[in-house]
């Protein structure tokens, strides 16, 4: 998320000295509430194939005691990440862990449950597919879920930003014509956009499919980006 929000801070940044540059000079002071304000937004978006997938691998195991369930949930993890582990361009990570007990009509312990999850990220979809089917008998395929990178995105809504400046200045140098007016200054500026998607659902297949050590076919979408420009103009008089 702090990458997201330092690009887009980038972005703004990069906004206000493109428009600056395009506005007439502002005046030294402001004229009074009475002058004629315009209100404008434009708008410049994409559609750009996701490059990323994440790959969750769980095992679930069930004892009589917690301990013993969480010794076998632990060596389970301990060698499926060893081989999950250095390969080139795929990163692994632990995922979610937990342990509970389970109850019987009477309301005792009838035993212990335990899950834990590994996750496989990288932009080789080929080879974490087949990463993932060798380690399905252990921890077989339990999410699925695409995405854009933080770089691809970034370079997208950069490209996007002129698209969206030039339109907004299009729009109130059209709307100053229109009405009359010599010419506006900015008063206001506010950068906006949009991408972020739910993760993909998996098909119920794909476990089987990993279990019996076979590579699945793994596919991205493609994901909308946007980025817009709202902001307020004073309409100068000639």
């Amino acid at each position: 998320m702090y990458r997201g929000v330092r690009n887009r801070k980038q972005l703004l940044a990069g906004l206000w000295l493109v428009l600056a540059a395009a506005a007439l000079p502002a005046a030294a002071h402001e004229t009074g509430s009475d002058e004629p304000r315009a209100s404008l937004s434009a708008e410049a978006s994409s559609e750009i194939g996701q490059d990323t997938v994440e790959i969750t691998l769980a095992a679930d195991l069930s004892g009589a005691s917690q301990p013993e369930v969480a010794e076998a949930l632990n060596q389970r993890l301990d060698s499926v990440m060893k081989q999950a582990k250095g390969h080139q361009g795929i990163e692994a990570r632990s995922g979610s862990y937990r342990i509970w007990p389970t109850n019987d009509r009477d309301g005792k312990i009838a035993e212990w449950r335990g899950q834990a999850e590994i996750v496989l990220e990288s932009r080789d979809f080929p080879a974490v597919s087949k990463l993932a089917a060798s380690l399905g008998d252990r921890m077989p395929i339990a999410g699925l879920a695409f995405s854009i990178s933080h770089e691809r995105r970034a370079a997208e809504e950069q490209k996007l930003l002129g698209q969206a400046v030039e339109a907004f200045k299009a729009r109130a140098q059209a709307l100053t014509q229109a009405l009359g007016f010599a010419g506006y200054r900015l008063r206001t500026i506010d950068l906006g956009g949009q991408g972020a998607m739910p993760p993909a659902p998996m098909p119920r297949m794909m476990s089987a499919m990993a279990a019996d050590k076979v590579a699945a076919p793994v596919e991205g979408g493609r994901e909308r980006i946007s980025v817009s420009v709202q902001g307020t103009i004073v309409l100068l008089p000639k």
